[in-house]
């Protein structure tokens, strides 16, 4: 031990050093030694804190308070800790020990270079076994008296309650655990954070990069909700990118420590990287991946367009998954990436080309087939169900294939422009539905393998104060939906289970077998229901464009209408068909009468509180307590958004944004076309300012307001709705987890930012 000095520069360390530099010490000189932009440091060795410990006098009192120690004790584990860190503060740090840290500070620079001092406990990163965030780091440090303050801060960290704690559950004695200190020249970065060299859950090979304004403490912490940037290093590209909005940075301040800035409008949701960043951080990751064979996590920053590498440890938390993912396959490499478009729903399906081009196509399709159309249709839903991914030239998020997709669990990729074309019926293929990509090759994985989604189910211990609920469409998708934990459901879709009886509603009006048509809703809705008691379950009536009836039993009265988006759906076709809308009616009241009282109705497409009104009326005079029910809109045309203070007088219940359609009517683009689909941004101030402006109406008259469209399922939005007031969310049946981890982040910084201005 005598023989292992009390400094180390980071040009002489190695892993194998570990047990005198720590895990981050190690690493850092590991990286230092391959090439990796690493900046200047040195570490207190873990022998120095020993001999501290020895040649002050306290060693055998320190450990002789921690011997048997109930950690599960709370009061004891607390008054241990404190003990224990006074104790290692109140005492000098040996002449040696000292003169050896402020020389080796002296020589990184003229005048007191500003450090970072971080702890490294020499168990700490090792792969069975993480010790990160348990002991201590101080930034922005500068001068001898600050220095040797901070590294004796590290040592008496190695000694808090939660590294205690840790250590006991871990089973490593307290004896064996040592400290050493890193001294790092402290990056004032322009943006900073972390990234992953492979997904850090299922060991995909994607780098997954999440960045923000300042010092990478405002990622680290949780302070801020980062930027998250996905880079495949097998196609070289950025496969998917999430810019959160950004309120705060933290600088290193003009004294000692850290400050904490707000970040002005435009850098809020402005990109921290550009993609070119993005490759560069992804092939650094990549060269430290390489050398250490094993996936890590690792911390960056940038300053004046120079990278630079602060730390690097392994993953401990990947699970091998038995999915095989891309790149292997039957008899080899997967082939050439065929096709790109939109992921729409997220998995990796294989299987056997079959192009749909009409309804004998469709009834053609088999089992595990990967099914190939220009876009599909309600007629091609039990065809939809028997596939293991989907493929359409045409469409959105929010397009059909998207929205039933995702309700399946079945990996798509819409928008492909020509996937009809290029593919061939009978063709292998891969479908990549998360990243949009199409590869040549079949992978081993069986479709249920690859589309179920058990990790949702751990959304629910999430508790949230903005109701965080689930959009459902098909019965076979309630218990899913259900095991996300969500808090009800903000929108079921009724016309999907319409269209899947393959006749119109006129069709049955005109047989006379009305009680046929509303047993079957009936019984949908039922499974619905039955899979959320308890909680709410927000039923939207039919709407659906006339070009879907038109290819039913019973469509071939319907009118041929230039933009059926635009045309006879939604309330206004319930309004003029008082049939179709009594028998939906109908329903309704068999289901509140078997004491479904949490089923409320919400209509759709209505552009002036008299239709509400009328529809109402209607089914008050088909024998509905109105006054009693739960009745609410669809805020999905400008014109409901601008009238919404009328619509509150006309006693609606609730409002729920459709931002599909509320998008495409504010800005005019059609959002099932994939030439504007870029031009298709639910975050246009125009659009958010239509909501902003019912969501604040909404809650100065206590009526609930939630959103139910697809931009509820994208975290970034969820984060603006809540900072904005907005009562629930309800996302796609995936997007559950992470819309309820963005709602529980937005809502503990609007906590903690309201104490301190409190406070201030």
């Amino acid at each position: 031990m005598k023989q292992m000095p009390n400094v180390l520069w980071l040009e002489e360390i190695k892993k194998e050093d570990i047990v005198s530099v720590g895990g981050k010490g190690a690493s850092l000189g590991e990286m230092t030694s391959i090439g990796l932009p690493v900046p200047t440091a040195f570490v207190v060795t873990a022998q120095a804190f020993r001999r501290f410990l020895v040649e002050s006098g306290i060693e055998e009192t320190l450990f002789r308070r921690l011997d048997r120690l109930d950690v599960d004790d709370t009061d004891a584990l607390e008054a241990v800790a404190r003990d224990a860190q006074d104790l290692v503060l109140n005492v000098g740090i040996p002449e040696q020990i000292r003169d050896d840290i402020t020389g080796a500070y002296s020589r990184m620079g003229e005048g007191g270079m500003i450090v970072a001092v971080r702890s490294s406990a020499t168990a700490e990163d090792l792969p069975e076994a993480s010790f990160a965030g348990q002991q201590e780091t101080f930034l922005n440090i500068k001068g001898d008296a600050d220095l040797l303050e901070a590294v004796q801060k590290c040592w008496a960290s190695l000694y808090g309650e939660r590294a205690i704690y840790y250590r006991s559950k871990q089973g490593f004695d307290d004896r064996s655990v040592n400290i050493a200190v890193v001294v790092q020249q402290l990056i004032p970065s322009e943006k900073a954070g972390v990234l992953f060299t492979s997904h850090p859950v299922t060991g995909e090979p994607l780098t997954i990069i999440e960045g923000s304004w300042g010092l990478g403490e405002a990622v680290v912490s949780g302070s801020v909700s980062p930027d998250k940037y996905v880079f495949d290093l097998r196609t070289e590209r950025v496969v998917d990118r999430l810019i959160a909005e950004k309120e705060i940075a933290i600088l290193a301040d003009g004294g000692k420590g850290t400050k904490i800035v707000d970040l002005t409008p435009e850098q809020r949701d402005a990109a921290v990287l550009s993609d070119e960043e993005v490759a560069r951080l992804s092939m650094l990751g990549k060269i430290a991946e390489d050398h250490y064979g094993i996936p890590q996590d690792i911390e960056w920053a940038i300053v004046d367009k120079e990278f630079f590498i602060l730390q690097s440890r392994p993953i401990t938390t990947i699970k091998r998954s038995e999915i095989t993912l891309p790149g292997k396959v039957e008899g080899g490499e997967l082939g050439a990436v065929l096709l790109e478009g939109q992921g729409a729903s997220p998995g990796v399906g294989s299987g056997r080309v079959a192009i749909v081009r009409d309804m004998k196509d469709a009834r053609a399709v088999k089992e595990g087939d990967i099914l190939v159309a220009k876009m599909t249709n309600p007629d091609m839903v039990p065809a939809m169900r028997r596939v293991r991914a989907i493929i359409t030239d045409e469409g959105g998020m929010t397009c059909h294939a998207a929205i039933v997709s995702r309700e399946l669990g079945t990996p798509a990729v819409v928008g492909t422009k020509k996937a009809t074309k290029l593919l061939k019926a009978g063709q292998m293929v891969t479908v990549d539905g998360e990243k949009g990509l199409i590869y040549e090759g079949v992978l081993e994985t069986p479709k249920q393998e690859v589309a179920a989604a058990p990790v949702v189910a751990q959304a629910a211990p999430v508790i949230t104060g903005t109701l965080v609920k689930v959009n459902v469409s098909l019965p076979e998708a309630a218990q899913r939906a259900a095991a996300t934990g969500a808090d009800g459901v903000g929108l079921l879709r009724i016309e999907h289970l319409i269209l899947g009886l393959q006749k119109t509603p006129g069709w049955y009006i005109n047989e006379g077998k009305e009680d046929e048509f509303i047993q079957s809703l009936y019984d949908g809705i039922k499974v619905v229901l039955d899979a959320f008691p308890g909680k709410p379950v927000w039923v939207r009536t039919l709407d659906a464009p006339t070009d879907e009836f038109r290819n039913m039993e019973g469509g071939e009265e319907e009118p041929v209408e230039h933009n059926p988006m635009l045309g006879w759906r939604g309330i206004r076709r319930d309004l003029n068909s008082p049939d179709q809308f009594r028998m939906q009616v109908e329903t309704f009241k068999r289901l509140w009468s078997a004491g479904y009282d949490n089923l409320g109705v919400m209509f759709p497409l209505v552009n002036h509180p008299d239709e509400f009104l009328q529809a109402k009326a209607m089914m008050k005079r088909w024998g509905v307590d109105v006054e009693n029910v739960t009745l609410g809109i669809m805020v999905e045309i400008p014109s409901s958004a601008i009238l919404i203070e009328e619509f509150i007088e006309a006693g609606i219940k609730f409002a729920s944004f459709g931002t599909n359609d509320l998008v495409q009517y504010t800005l005019a683009i059609d959002r099932n076309n994939e030439n504007v689909a870029d031009m298709y941004k639910p975050k246009h101030p125009a659009v958010l300012r239509l909501i902003d402006m019912a969501i604040k109406a909404c809650r100065a008259h206590g009526v609930e307001c939630s959103i139910c469209g697809q931009a509820g399922s994208d975290p970034s939005m969820a984060t603006w709705l809540v900072e904005h007031g907005i009562s629930s969310v309800s996302a796609n049946i995936d997007a559950v987890p992470r819309i309820r981890e963005a709602v529980a982040r937005k809502e503990k910084q609007m906590i903690l930012d309201l104490a301190r201005r409190n406070n201030a």
